[in-house]
């Protein structure tokens, strides 16, 4: 209701009944903050996606509704203040995802099994055809590292770059006894379906597409 001793039905001005941003960033926590507890429905699995956009598009009518306002430009400054701490959360959750990202790749591309796969890839003629020389690798190296003592696994897939094309690089290792060892290396240039297969100790059958394997 807008102001006190107002009708609970008194209808929201056309100026204020538009898109919510903090309703759609913060939904349930907004819901409780504005008294629509509508909003608790972001618990319930698949209501949840469709109820973000029902809570940006209908929050400002509801939120008007649901509590006591001063007046238009309390109204307006309290939903303004939810939607830069929406804002400031999303943008701090994205940094410190992107911190976390940063520091696993980061570790991953300082293992000895990271350095052998790319000193190889580097030192191969035909990644060199196929690729184009320098080779860079790129940041989004995803996969996993397990290192007990002396004993450990790599599964590594590695983006990398060439004047002439882009690829990735498959890489599998073990560490035995503290020493590390390349099992399986496989490159895929974009420019070519036929992948390059520098190292397969365990003669592993290899398709057309490396990712299958």
């Amino acid at each position: 209701m807008p102001y006190p001793n107002q009708s609970r039905e008194t209808p929201i001005p056309p100026n204020l009944n538009r898109w919510n941003w903090g309703a759609f960033l913060l939904n349930w926590i907004w819901g409780l903050g504005n008294s629509t507890y509508i909003a608790l429905l972001m618990f319930v699995p698949l209501v949840n996606f469709v109820m973000i956009f029902v809570l940006g598009a209908k929050g400002s009518e509801w939120a008007w509704k649901n509590r006591i306002w001063a007046n238009e430009e309390h109204f307006v400054k309290t939903q303004r203040n939810w939607a830069r701490a929406g804002v400031m959360i999303l943008a701090g959750s994205v940094l410190f995802s992107g911190l976390i990202f940063y520091g696993i790749t980061s570790v991953m591309k300082g293992t000895d099994a990271y350095k052998m796969s790319m000193s190889e890839v580097r030192a191969s003629k035909r990644v060199a055809e196929a690729l184009g020389s320098p080779i860079e690798s790129g940041w989004f190296v995803v996969g996993n590292v397990s290192i007990n003592g002396i004993q450990g696994s790599a599964d590594l897939s590695i983006p990398v770059s060439g004047p002439k094309c882009d690829g990735n690089v498959i890489s599998r290792s073990k560490k035995e006894t503290g020493i590390w060892k390349i099992y399986l290396l496989i490159v895929r240039s974009d420019c070519s379906s036929s992948p390059i297969v520098l190292i397969n100790l365990k003669g592993v059958q290899i398709p057309n597409q490396p990712r299958e394997i």
